[in-house]
């Protein structure tokens, strides 16, 4: 076959794929943090999956976007933002999200999964920890030990709280637990607003606890038990699946990086998953 005869061939085929429904995956993977991982080890915030969201709407027989979600958490303000971001695009294109969970969407995960319109997980997915936690250190004592003075200057009283090597004061400790709270009840208003009338009135959902797929249905929080695979082929057979990954930074790519950097975002990472048995 000549060279013009094969490209003759596959114009047609081009073409029909062009013509085909397109629905967009977005992995959202790893610990939501500000920070981006020096070695790309799975963290979400809105600088690293801004341009997977972009390509993800933007295609122009667009059908629906689904949200591949396996994350524990992480920082609050971020969850919001990508949440954000993921809701004025859908609303722009006017087309429906539909968010995965598969190990887990826990905590700020769940936050990521709320700006979908339905909610799957499979059945060994551990879904909700609707609640805030922080936590830290106090090395109260180790620097006189080791012969290390320090020296702390401020102005303003308050702005050495929760400092960790001095003793923890508890006028600090509630004024945390004032902004927990404050945290708390706009995490808890966010999923009342996403999920309305499908959330249970016979259990409260807002104690932290993390729940399996199918309790979690009962208890409103997802939509159904399945895996994105599945539910695809059902809602769209027709439709060709195009995914948009989250770029990795250059380090990350080139498989290199500073081996304190990594360790430290090896055990910080792992302390997140942890918390649920991951």
């Amino acid at each position: 076959m000549s060279v013009t005869d094969l490209l003759a061939s596959r114009i047609p085929k081009l073409a029909e794929h062009r013509d085909r429904d397109i629905v967009a995956v977005v992995k959202l993977h790893g610990v939501i943090t500000p920070q981006q991982s020096p070695l790309g080890r799975g963290s979400i915030n809105l600088s690293t999956v801004e341009s997977a969201l972009t390509r993800a709407f933007e295609h122009d027989r667009l059908q629906a976007v689904a949200l591949q979600i396996n994350s524990p958490g992480g920082a609050p303000t971020q969850s919001g933002l990508v949440a954000e971001r993921i809701r004025q695009l859908a609303d722009k294109r006017g087309v429906p999200v539909l968010a995965f969970a598969e190990d887990v969407a826990a905590s700020g995960g769940y936050w990521l999964a709320c700006a979908a319109d339905e909610i799957y997980a499979h059945r060994t997915s551990l879904v909700g920890s609707i609640g805030v936690i922080s936590g830290g250190f106090g090395f109260t004592g180790l620097l006189e030990r080791f012969g290390v003075e320090r020296r702390l200057y401020t102005a303003g009283e308050n702005k050495s709280r929760l400092d960790p090597f001095s003793p923890e004061k508890p006028e600090d400790v509630e004024w945390l637990g004032k902004l927990h709270t404050q945290l708390h009840d706009l995490f808890v208003d966010w999923v009342k607003e996403r999920r309305g009338d499908r959330l249970t009135d016979g259990e409260d959902l807002f104690t932290g606890d993390v729940w399996l797929g199918a309790k979690a249905v009962e208890l409103g929080l997802i939509d159904g038990v399945g895996n994105l695979r599945e539910v695809l082929a059902e809602r769209y057979p027709d439709a060709t699946i195009s995914v948009a990954e989250p770029k990795r930074p250059l380090l990350a790519r080139l498989g290199v990086g500073a081996p304190a950097a990594a360790l430290l975002d090896a055990v910080q990472t792992k302390a997140t998953w942890a918390r649920f048995g991951l």
